[in-house]
């Protein structure tokens, strides 16, 4: 039983359903006399017989004890349910459920110790009326995760680790097994013993100290850990990839077409390092070209089940942080060998496409080849000269030797999107939110990335190519196609599209949650079209995009809404995915007429490799938002334009439009009026002054608090 009463002392009407409801929630077959209720709780005086009593009676009208031949029970049996723990402020958590029902609410001293995330099984109570559902954790079946990151407390008696998620308990560390960490260290902590009840805290021992709180290395270390990436190569991958050789074997030319003698370039970003794709070009007569999509041929390197191949499996994808690119294969393999480099003799993964004026493919193929890139362009070089030719000015600019090739296939490219966006593809365009960053990894301006037509120029020719090898796979004619990696996007969810039609209605624009794919497609192309230059634009477009579903890797082909194509995978980029090194291992075996793999096993990989994406992700923008805290925390107190970006009923969140920096509005900062939270209309409005807050509305804030170990700004109103 959760409590114990002892006799002779006066409780409350309160703590007496409490002591009954743990007395049959622990005995939950118990037949019982009110006299056995007396006796278990040692109830000995009349005037706590008497509450009791009249508490068993209220119990019994509310349905939940019965009464049956003179003995008490409990009137309903228990109900087992499983889900995942989310942990609450002040103890109260609760099992969100696998069926997506409603919450029920689990009570620290019922919780048996589990952790927020864990997954359990509980024991709903019998409920009583107008009493939220609640249980009681009988067994923890998974826990969430077994290693947390974040700062030691070291004292001369004990030590913790206290984790910036203000869910997790703070974890007991054995001086011993402390590994030298001292306070104000961060710090890698794996857990050895978990409690088995409830106000204990874990017991854990430091894995790794990744260095002093606050210093640029540790913390970008730190967000790599928490999401269990790794931030240090293994040295055995390491050597094992420099001892691969640098020189090409005359034996790796055989079976290859070569494409040494043909333009080819690249265009990257200006501070890339590895090129993973190539386009070449050449003209075979008035109004047909021949256009070759290369990508690095990793899978020439890389073997499967090898040592490289399993460290490159267990990642996944490289991760972009602020500051750096932690890559998912040495350098060795993925800036040197597999890196399409100037004037360098490279293996590739080709495409070649045969394509009119119309940018029509009349034919194309898959093949090896080996390449020689003729330049290494920048986007920020083609774009200049795209502009300058558009324009009609003049003068020369670096790569004007092939302007001609450029010009072709900007041509081909601006064809191919606006097909593709008739189709239905989505227009989704987003800011990218860049800083520079000194010496320390200390940010001191910030800058946005556009997508220019450079950048569309590869992104249209990749997505052809990815399109074209899954068709060549999956688009069969009356037989079952084999197992493949596509690239998959399910259609919105119809809630959220309504959702999504409801809130762009309040800033006056309209969508479609009903019609053809097609059809809602181009309604949320005109939204987004529409509030391009507007102050709501980036609102509209984060909400839009939260709308979407999930892309995902699948053997389950099911198409891709967002690009509005039936079949499509990756294959563009192996140096940094894998499912792509996947897809290059696939059609070599195709090709050569080899089985169908296991559906189920490749299945398995997909889930690994889409899960390893979703943390790459949220790495990333833990990178970018401690920027902004470390950026804006050397400007406290200075007053910007900003946006109101979120509304709540704890405050508001504003955006600051210069550097799209967001923090939040406290509501008891708003003053002293009392403001009511209306969540259909995204609003706060004071009682007394009838002052609103409405997403989306303009306001002047001042940055009052920052917050570099959660990642947490607060701002207030300028006036």
């Amino acid at each position: 039983m959760g409590r114990s009463y002892k006799g002779g002392i006066r409780v409350t009407r309160k703590v007496m359903m409490d002591l009954i409801k743990d007395y049959f929630v622990s005995n939950r077959d118990a037949e019982v006399s009110i006299r056995n209720i007396y006796e278990v709780l040692k109830l000995k005086t009349h005037p706590m017989r008497t509450m009791c009593l009249d508490v068993i009676m209220d119990m019994i009208d509310d349905g939940y004890l019965k009464e049956k031949d003179g003995r008490i029970q409990l009137a309903h049996k228990e109900k087992f349910v499983e889900g995942v723990i989310q942990r609450r402020a002040g103890g109260k958590n609760y099992l969100v459920p696998d069926d997506g029902s409603a919450a029920i609410m689990v009570a620290e001293r019922n919780s048996k110790g589990a952790q927020n995330g864990d997954r359990v099984r509980i024991v709903q109570f019998a409920r009583r009326s107008m009493t939220a559902p609640e249980g009681e954790v009988l067994e923890i079946l998974q826990r969430a995760k077994d290693t947390f990151v974040g700062t030691l407390q070291v004292d001369h008696r004990q030590a913790f680790l206290v984790t910036a998620n203000k869910n997790d308990t703070d974890i007991f560390i054995p001086r011993d097994r402390l590994k030298g960490g001292h306070d104000g260290d961060k710090a890698v902590v794996k857990v050895i013993e978990w409690p088995s009840e409830a106000g204990r805290n874990p017991v854990g021992k430091v894995i790794d100290l990744l260095g002093a709180a606050g210093e640029n290395e540790t913390e970008m270390h730190a967000i790599l850990a928490e999401y269990g990436l790794p931030y240090t190569y293994p040295a055995t991958v390491e050597e094992a990839a420099n001892a691969i050789p640098s020189e090409i074997p005359a034996s790796a030319f055989e079976g290859r077409e070569d494409f040494r003698d043909v333009t080819t370039f690249t265009i990257d970003p200006r501070d890339a390092k590895d090129f993973d794709d190539a386009i070449s070009i050449r003209k075979i007569r008035e109004g047909l070209w021949e256009v070759g999509v290369h990508i690095a041929d990793v899978s020439y390197y890389v073997t499967e089940g090898g040592i490289i191949d399993r460290e490159a499996y267990k990642r996944a994808t490289s991760v972009y942080l602020v500051d750096r690119t932690v890559p998912m294969l040495p350098e060795k393999l993925c800036n040197d060998l597999c890196s399409l480099r100037q004037d360098e003799d490279k293996l590739a993964y080709s495409v070649i496409f045969t394509m009119d004026s119309a940018a029509e493919v009349r034919s194309s193929r898959i093949v090896r080849t080996v390449i020689r890139s003729n330049r290494r362009f920048a986007y920020e070089e083609v774009q200049a000269i795209i502009e300058r030719e558009k324009s009609g000015e003049k003068g020369p600019l670096p790569g004007d030797e092939l302007v001609a090739e450029i010009m072709t296939l900007n041509s081909m490219a601006q064809t191919l999107r606006d097909r593709r966006m008739s189709a239905g593809a989505l227009d989704f365009d987003r800011v990218e939110v860049h800083f520079d960053v000194d010496e320390k990894g200390r940010p001191v301006s910030v800058f946005f990335k556009e997508s220019k037509e450079a950048n569309k120029l590869i992104e249209e020719f990749m997505l052809l190519a990815n399109r074209t090898v899954a068709e060549f796979i999956g688009k069969t004619k009356g037989r079952t196609p084999k197992t493949f990696v596509y690239r998959v996007h399910d259609k919105p969810d119809q809630d959220r599209l309504e959702n999504l039609a409801q809130f762009v209605q309040k800033f006056g624009y309209k969508v479609k949650t009903s019609g053809t794919n097609v059809e809602m497609s181009k309604s949320i192309n005109k939204l987004l079209a529409d509030v391009k230059g507007k102050r709501e634009q980036n609102l509209v477009e984060i909400v839009s995009l939260r709308t979407m579903q999930k892309a995902c890797y699948s053997t389950e082909n099911i198409g891709h809404y967002g690009l509005s194509m039936d079949y499509y995978t990756h294959f563009t980029s192996p140096i940094r995915r894998y499912p792509d090194l996947m897809v290059h291992r696939l059609l070599t075996r195709y090709l050569a007429g080899g089985r169908s793999v296991m559906q189920s096993k490749y299945e398995e990989y997909c889930e690994h490799s889409s899960n390893m994406e979703q943390l790459a992700e949220q790495a990333e923008r833990a990178s970018i938002k401690y920027k902004q805290v470390e950026y804006m925390s050397e400007r406290m107190g200075q007053a910007y334009d900003a946006v109101i970006s979120g509304v709540t009923e704890w405050g508001i969140y504003a955006e600051i439009i210069e550097n799209k920096c967001d923090g939040l509005i406290p509501i008891r900062s708003l003053g002293s009026d009392y403001f009511e939270f209306d969540e259909k209309n995204y609003c706060l409005t004071g009682h007394a002054t009838g002052r609103k807050y409405r997403l989306g509305d303009p306001i002047k804030v001042v940055v009052s608090s920052c917050n570099l170990e959660k990642k947490q700004m607060d701002y207030a109103l300028a006036d």
